[in-house]
């Protein structure tokens, strides 16, 4: 389920001209009402329910229904982001509430890297990964999971 703002608790991010979701979104869906200085998802069917904007949020005023992999049908989940976790609250349809961490990933920027053998390969060239300069492919084995 797309993210939705909760108008009684969004601030506008303080009477800015961009909020901190309009920001964060990567489909820029997200955007400022200039009458009510409220955001609110423009496009809901377009969301890709990253939770990059409910993380963000510096008042909690954007929910996004939690898949059903890791909380129940029709609970709502909200991200607080701490130093060295994230706390996530899981409320239920019938009130109770359930919280629980996961660690930040420590993994410096740049710093991952899912191909170890194009360690040390010109990633700043036109060139696709599996490339030579002389045109010539190298065939890469297809791992098999």
């Amino acid at each position: 389920m797309p993210s939705f703002v909760i108008a009684e608790k969004c601030d506008g991010c303080k009477g800015g001209d961009k909020t901190a979701c309009m920001y964060i979104c990567p489909n820029d869906l997200m955007v400022l009402d200039p009458n009510a200085m409220k955001a609110y998802n423009q496009e809901p069917d377009q969301c890709w329910e990253c939770f990059s904007c409910v993380k963000i949020c510096p008042t909690q005023a954007i929910e996004v229904r939690g898949y059903s992999d890791f909380v129940p049908l029709g609970s709502s989940i909200m991200p607080m982001m701490g130093t060295e976790d994230v706390m996530w609250t899981c409320k239920f349809r019938n009130g109770l509430i359930k919280r629980f961490k996961f660690p930040i990933r420590t993994t410096a920027e740049g710093a991952a890297n899912a191909y170890p053998d194009l360690q040390g390969k010109d990633l700043d060239s036109g060139l696709l990964s599996t490339e030579e300069a002389d045109g010539y492919a190298i065939p890469t084995p297809i791992a098999t999971v």
